[in-house]
């Protein structure tokens, strides 16, 4: 079977504070809509309403799907814990970490623990994005 991956989806408490974020991080924005109806209902969800943006990476071949909720109302929960079964992160590998810290800060966003080596293949580090959305950044040190 041919199979790829075509984008996470995400459900934000505030679409234009998580557009600001990934985009800064250069992200682009290639869509936006509000979404409703029948077919919508089949994330499981009666009367599904929402604004939504699809972000890609410059390469093109990462996408997130951001959803901020109309209806039903969104329902906050705590941000996941590494060690929670479900979601983990989303991971972007980034040409200059500092940099890529640099505009994590001005949107409020540090690293968890500082910044890691990772057997001088990768220095990483994770944050709390917008909505609590845990963010892996890796630059990679001995470049292929």
């Amino acid at each position: 079977m041919n199979i790829r991956l075509e984008n996470v989806g995400i459900a934000v408490r505030d679409l234009e504070a998580a557009i600001a974020f990934f985009t800064d991080l250069g992200l682009a924005v290639v869509g936006r809509d509000t979404v409703s109806g029948d077919w919508t209902d089949a994330v499981g969800l009666d009367g599904n309403h929402a604004n939504m943006a699809m972000l890609e990476t410059p390469d093109g071949h990462g996408r997130l799907e951001l959803f901020e909720y109309i209806h039903p109302d969104a329902i906050e929960t705590a941000p996941t814990r590494p060690n929670e079964i479900g979601m983990h992160r989303v991971a972007f590998s980034v040409a200059d970490i500092d940099e890529a810290l640099e505009i994590a800060a001005r949107h409020g966003c540090y690293p968890l623990r500082g910044v890691a080596t990772y057997k001088d293949i990768y220095k990483l580090t994770y944050v709390r994005g917008p909505s609590g959305i845990l963010v892996m950044l890796a630059e990679e040190l001995k470049k292929s």
